[in-house]
């Protein structure tokens, strides 16, 4: 039942997308679009993984200005975890190879989400750099899972700095959400899923910092939400 019911999650996302794109192309690069995507992804896929889905702190999550959201990363699994968390006017960051994905990668590119080449890493902070200016002009919020890579539930890996030169040089504060350890598996006959929790953090505000206060704000950041995690 387990395989089972994770096929089934899993197919619903290029449904989901399929059916997405007619409202993608009516307003293309529309940043709300990801917003009403990321919210029936995550909310089908987690009925059908049989997966609930405890949350605190939802009042923390700004909603009336741009903030630099960052969440640790565990395993794909974290869209039907997560989605349904992103602030309005959300754009999300992700590796260029997710462009060729059937329909999911298509929306994800008119969505206005922001594209990086992992190998080009100078690039790809001039990139999130870039992207502090639509953050402060557009007032868009910015998704970054600043680990890179997924930890397997094995623990908070180091971060990537590129959220945070764009959330210094657009001066938008940092909302931390902390996912509870999980594993991708299956438990009992049924195939459901254990419950994560999430946690969401009160904003660190950036105004007034440079690029030279980014080591003493990562490391800030990554104690609290270690330390979050950990109590979870």
């Amino acid at each position: 039942m387990g395989v089972l019911r994770k096929f089934l999650a899993w197919l619903s996302v290029p449904v989901i997308c399929l059916i997405a794109l007619v409202l993608y192309l009516a307003r293309p690069f529309n940043p709300d679009n990801n917003r009403l995507l990321g919210a029936a992804v995550a909310r089908v896929g987690r009925a059908l993984l049989g997966m609930e889905r405890p949350l605190e702190g939802r009042e923390n999550m700004p909603q009336d200005r741009p903030t630099v959201v960052i969440a640790n990363h565990q395993h794909n699994d974290d869209l039907f975890v997560m989605g349904d968390l992103l602030p309005p006017r959300t754009v999300t960051v992700g590796k260029s190879a997710l462009v060729w994905v059937p329909f999911f990668g298509q929306v994800f590119w008119l969505g206005g989400n922001v594209i990086l080449n992992r190998k080009r890493s100078k690039k790809a902070v001039a990139l999130m750099q870039a992207t502090s200016q639509a953050i402060a002009r557009d007032r868009k919020s910015l998704w970054v899972f600043p680990e890179g890579t997924r930890s397997r539930g094995r623990g908070l890996q180091t971060f990537k700095k590129g959220a945070f030169h764009a959330a210094v040089a657009a001066g938008a504060p940092i909302t931390m959400v902390c996912a509870q350890e999980y594993r991708d598996q299956a438990v009992g006959w049924s195939g459901r899923r254990e419950s994560v929790v999430i946690r969401i953090l009160p904003p660190v505000e950036t105004e007034g910092l440079s690029t030279e206060d980014i080591p003493q704000l990562m490391a800030r950041c990554h104690e609290q939400m270690a330390q979050a995690i950990a109590s979870l």
